[in-house]
């Protein structure tokens, strides 16, 4: 039973996903559907965590829009998900960034990785 599905997951994967981790600020272009018409809107943010595995992983992504913090949770290998682009890597210590939720300002930026 457990092949079966290992096989069936294996077919929804994409070939080629884009490379970030938590912290780094990405573009994440996203398929949206107004009646008949299908567009690209693009979201910037903070990746603050990546979980699951397999065709299950997802990620969050955190955004200030007006002074209000916007999270959206987004599939990895979603057909809705046309790419994602890394703008800048971050210099962070932790799995996860749950901490940016409380702060505000400067207080909730992630510091830049040079190479």
């Amino acid at each position: 039973m457990s092949d079966i599905i290992r096989e069936i997951e294996a077919e929804q994967l994409k070939e080629k996903v884009d490379d970030f981790a938590v912290g780094d600020t990405v573009k994440v272009y996203g398929k949206i559907k107004e009646g008949n018409r299908e567009r690209i809107q693009i979201f910037e943010g903070v990746v603050l965590k990546r979980q699951g595995g397999s065709n299950r992983e997802t990620f969050t992504v955190r955004k200030t829009s007006s002074g209000i913090g916007v999270e959206k949770t987004w599939p990895l290998h979603s057909p809705n998900v046309e790419k994602i682009e890394v703008v800048r890597k971050g210099k962070i210590r932790r799995a996860k960034l749950n901490y940016l939720r409380d702060r505000s300002g400067k207080k909730a930026k992630v510091k830049e990785l040079v190479r």
